[in-house]
């Protein structure tokens, strides 16, 4: 049985760099603030790659990561499965690849643009131009995963570029006019954070360019961290970070959702917060032994 005062070990995994494009260094920071942090609450930490955490068959009963690989993830669940306490959830994080993040945010009415899944094995029907097409089984890990389209046969040509790369399915959202916003967030915490990402430094792929110079629309941020804080719970992902746009009218509507970002422009204030929602968990999971 626990008492309070003894030291909780932990162990954090790290996200494989090739799941980090252009933020590899970001990322590496983002979870070490958190695993510094922990041990200053009296959590001894202990840090693996997430190649690694797989291949030495690691067990622990709290768990901390930002992992993206599929053999990292189904152990992840494996240990869930067990009863460990794991933040981001390998559940979670599954919910955040492209098609089951779009089916859960509309069913759940999380404000979201109009979006079709459709399998890429045959024609391109969707008659929303101009639109987005993004691969639908994983994550984006290069440009050509999302891509902007303006009229049918250039959709056909993304199709037949995802059909080449054994891509079976995209998810196509309409294309939001208005002013895009970046934000990050911590369930369970007072943080969270909103900027319009004009800086390269904060852009995978630089596709920001193509919503134009920000405007400055008036939104209530208080809504849009309702909204998020909501998507996060239908996602499971307590820490997060994702895309809105907000139109003239002030309409915010999320088109983007991430477990565990880089917090690239936030990271020392969001580090202790995430710091804080890992512990939160470790403790409820603790007092109910």
């Amino acid at each position: 049985m626990y008492k309070r005062g003894e030291k909780i070990w932990v162990v954090g995994v790290s996200r494989g760099n090739e799941y980090s494009p252009n933020h590899v260094d970001n990322d590496a920071a983002i979870i070490r603030l958190a695993a510094e942090a922990l041990e200053k609450m009296g959590c001894e930490v202990t840090m693996y790659p997430e190649k690694e955490f797989v291949t030495k068959k690691i067990e622990a009963k709290f768990i901390f990561d930002m992992a993206r690989d599929r053999t990292t993830i189904e152990r992840l669940k494996e240990l869930e499965a067990d009863g460990a306490v794991v933040v981001n959830s390998a559940y979670g994080i599954d919910n955040c690849v492209r098609q089951r993040m779009t089916e859960l945010l509309m069913a759940n009415g999380v404000p979201h643009p109009q979006s079709f899944i459709i399998p890429t094995d045959g024609k391109f029907t969707p008659s929303i131009f101009p639109c987005w097409i993004k691969r639908g089984n994983s994550h984006a890990m290069v440009k050509e995963d999302v891509v902007y389209v303006e009229c049918r046969e250039e959709a056909e040509v993304v199709m037949a570029d995802f059909r080449k790369r054994n891509i079976p399915v995209a998810v196509v959202n309409e294309h939001l006019v208005g002013d895009l916003v970046k934000f990050y967030g911590v369930q369970g915490t007072d943080f969270f954070y909103s900027f319009y990402p004009t800086e390269q430094s904060h852009s995978k792929f630089g596709l920001e360019a193509i919503n134009g110079e920000t405007r400055g629309f008036p939104f209530d941020v208080k809504q849009l961290q309702t909204y998020a804080n909501k998507a996060a719970e239908v996602l499971n992902v307590p820490i997060y970070g994702g895309d809105c746009v907000v139109s003239s009218t002030g309409e915010i509507r999320i088109i983007d959702f991430n477990d565990w970002p880089s917090f690239a422009r936030c990271r020392v204030e969001a580090g202790p917060e995430i710091a804080k929602c890992i512990y939160n968990r470790i403790m409820h999971k603790l007092e109910k032994e």
